[in-house]
């Protein structure tokens, strides 16, 4: 299944390192990435393949609030089509 990882907040050292490192450690494919900085604030989309994940999308959606949290940033991960469905007109 693919999903979109977005990621916003504050830019610090480190931020694509460890979502990255995040997604790896569970088998989560990076298929596509866009990154900026818009002023001080970083965001990051991701296009990611979660075929071979080793969780649920509930479970990998906790891992990455949680790790979001610790670095005061928004992290979230929706299924594709649900991305697709509401990002529609």
């Amino acid at each position: 299944m693919k999903a979109i990882v977005t990621v916003i907040g504050k830019d610090q050292v480190g931020i694509t390192a460890a979502v990255c490192s995040l997604l790896a450690q569970h088998s989560i494919n990076i298929l596509d990435i866009s990154q900026t900085i818009l002023q001080d604030y970083f965001t990051m989309v991701m296009l990611v393949d979660t075929t071979a994940c080793d969780k649920s999308i509930v479970e990998i959606s906790q891992l990455l609030e949680d790790a979001g949290s610790e670095r005061n940033l928004s992290i979230r991960i929706q299924r594709e089509d649900i991305f697709n469905a509401m990002h529609r007109i």
